[in-house]
């Protein structure tokens, strides 16, 4: 069976939930404040953009060290465009953690593109492995973010946790469609898996990753199968 592809990603990419807590409800301005939100999403695109200088200082030196001057300074715009665009430096961080999300989707969407669960995985597994090989590579952008942003409630966390959410979803699609017994306890085994393949990608051999993750997947799909007691 092909492994189903996740829903699409304008409604998983955090956007909403996060805009929300910046920005104000949709429905109490109407369609100024979803212009606005638009236009400071832009913003916030060009400045963290995948080659943009933005997201790589977020990413190498972390979050909290890298200051909107020196974002403002490497990109070579001034003071009064960024902050017309993006009210504080948050709304950038949001920005970036969007952009990050929307790779990541297109990249798991990739893998699960004509595969069934099994090769999905494995397909998961080797695109991790390449990411933990790439020059500059800090492990997961959204834990490490988390790390630094530790109230549940702030427009930060809610764009890490709804992409958090968002690969759990995947993983319990694939967990159903590999016919395992407890879906959604092994979709939890499959993100800790994923979690720490990132963190082992960062502080140990990345060359590793892609196959010790793809054997671990499948040894607890497997499991999964056929449970003990079962």
């Amino acid at each position: 069976m092909e492994a189903r592809r996740p829903p699409g990603g304008e409604e998983l990419l955090g956007v909403r939930g996060a805009s929300r807590a910046s920005h104000g409800s949709w429905d109490r301005h109407g369609d100024v404040e979803q212009a606005v939100v638009r236009d400071r999403a832009a913003a916030g695109a060009t400045v963290t953009g995948r080659g943009g200088h933005g997201g790589e200082l977020f990413y190498a030196n972390g979050i909290r060290a890298t200051s909107a001057d020196r974002i403002i300074e490497q990109v070579g715009i001034t003071k009064v465009t960024f902050y017309r665009h993006l009210r504080t430096k948050d709304d950038l961080v949001v920005a970036y953690l969007e952009r990050t999300a929307g790779w990541e989707r297109s990249a798991v969407s990739l893998a699960l593109e004509g595969r069934g669960a099994v090769d999905a995985l494995r397909a998961i597994a080797m695109s991790i492995g390449a990411d933990s090989c790439r020059p500059g590579f800090r492990g997961c952008a959204f834990i490490n973010a988390a790390a630094e942003f530790p109230d549940a409630e702030h427009s930060v966390r809610i764009v890490v946790d709804a992409h958090r959410r968002w690969t759990l979803d995947v993983f319990t699609g694939l967990a159903v469609d590999a016919g395992v017994a407890d879906p959604g306890a092994v979709a939890g085994q499959l993100m800790m898996l994923r979690d720490g393949a990132m963190v082992s990608g960062y502080l140990s051999d990345p060359e590793s990753i892609a196959e010790a993750l793809g054997a671990a997947y499948l040894a607890v799909v497997e499991a999964g199968r056929h449970p003990q007691g079962a």
